[in-house]
């Protein structure tokens, strides 16, 4: 075989060849970045959190989305049919239907971001105690298993029945009865990477429990956690609701979904539109909030997650 010659200065001895160099069969694949790359790679994300920008865009912007006084009555022009006077029509005291759906987006929202809030401060505490002690796992999370015999809607409304109708109470009350879920969580989370060899390994080099915790334990736990707090946040929107369409949660001098729709019940087969638009708002809402929970699942889990 004749010799072959490479780059200047380097040549094939004879009885040896180089093979031809091969074709590509599959072309490079470019990640997508921006917001298009984004949209694909977690579309439950981009979905759920626009859908959720929208409704906190209506609860800020309330007053200036061509509303009316939410509690303004006019009985000469009560139930009147969706049109160009009454955008969603008006209820039996001639209240604009539009406005009330608009600034009852404030409850709600207020509502389910302050129990996501407060319900995992509060259970992300509880859960790094008794995750980490024996003693105080003993006590407390049976303390907890009580609790979470109670449906939390029964809970919230017996808390309820000892206080006043506010959404301050609401939230206190909402805010218990989810607690026990988000300290559950947590102290599983905590049992696990307690056993893991990084935490056996500055044990055994005498670091403190307090450094141990919130050094190795605590920044593990923000992930779940975070993903919890979006499930919390939707569900206390719908135990609000709930609350409300029952008697024992907002006043009715203050417009929420739920006291909207409890006020249109009676008139529900001749005037349905009076429960229909807060019922779509509040579904919207708890579907972008769900829908954001599970596009963070997705992302944080690396199990999960979607590869490009």
């Amino acid at each position: 075989m004749s010799t072959t010659t490479l780059p200047p200065g380097v040549v094939i001895p004879p009885g040896l060849a180089i093979a031809q160099p091969t074709q590509d069969i599959l072309s490079n694949v470019k990640p997508r970045r921006g917001f298009f790359g984004f949209l694909r790679r977690y579309p439950t994300i981009a979905i759920g959190g626009g859908l959720l920008l929208l409704m906190l865009f209506v609860a800020v912007f309330a007053p200036f989305l061509w509303t009316k006084d939410p509690t303004a009555l006019a009985p000469a022009l009560r139930t009147r049919e969706p049109g160009a006077q009454f955008w969603f029509g008006s209820d039996m005291l001639g209240r604009d239907v539009y406005s009330r759906v608009l600034y009852g987006a404030r409850v709600s929202l207020l509502v389910g971001f302050s129990v996501a809030f407060f319900a995992s401060i509060i259970g992300l505490t509880i859960g790094l105690v008794s995750g980490f002690s024996r003693l105080a796992d003993s006590i407390i999370m049976r303390v907890m298993d009580g609790m979470m015999s109670i449906p939390p809607i029964l809970l919230a409304i017996a808390l309820m029945a000892l206080t006043r109708g506010s959404v301050q109470n609401v939230i206190l009350a909402i805010t218990i009865a989810e607690v026990p879920r988000v300290s559950r969580l947590v102290r599983g989370v905590v049992l696990s990477l307690r056993e893991q060899p990084y935490v056996e390994a500055a044990v055994a080099s005498g670091t403190r429990t307090p450094v141990i915790i919130f050094k190795h334990i605590l920044p593990n736990t923000l992930a779940p956690l975070t993903v919890q707090a979006t499930f919390i946040c939707a569900a206390a929107m719908i135990t609000e609701a709930i609350l409300s369409f029952i008697g024992a949660g907002t006043p009715p001098i203050i417009p929420s979904w739920g006291n909207i729709m409890a006020e249109g019940r009676a008139l529900w087969q001749v005037k349905p539109y009076i429960v229909f638009f807060p019922a779509i708002f509040l579904s919207i809402t708890v579907l972008a909030v769900n829908l954001l929970g599970d596009g963070l699942r997705d992302a944080i889990d690396p199990r999960l997650a979607t590869k490009l």
